[in-house]
């Protein structure tokens, strides 16, 4: 398994951005997929955005044109750029890596968005 940290949340007024890094402990170059998810207090956690090792990437409805995914294997790192943030953006954001059956997770990051 890869360990995983993210950074970068913190708390935000509504229309400013942020930008997430999740560090890996190792080459995350043959990692099928990197992901950030996100869960709210009383929700499930839900998908975000997803990256493929090829650079393919998808993003929830609610992120689309606001939040852009990236990864730097050179790095070992994956970022999230959120723009135009919304109050309903407010949640502990998780990076993932998942290679074949198995996922890495870490320990999340807070983000906090106010009206």
């Amino acid at each position: 398994q890869v360990q995983l940290v993210e950074s970068g949340g913190g708390l935000v007024q509504a229309g400013g951005s942020l930008r997430l890094s999740c560090a890996a402990s190792r080459s995350i170059f043959s990692i099928n997929v990197m992901g950030w998810y996100r869960q709210a207090p009383g929700k499930q956690r839900e998908l975000v955005a997803t990256i493929t090792s090829g650079g393919s990437t998808n993003y929830a409805d609610s992120v689309k044109g606001r939040f852009t995914i990236s990864r730097d294997n050179a790095k070992n790192t994956v970022y999230l750029q959120m723009n135009s943030l919304k109050p309903e953006d407010t949640a502990v954001y998780y990076c993932a890596a998942h290679k074949g059956l198995t996922t890495s997770w870490g320990q999340g990051t807070q983000v906090t968005v106010s009206s």
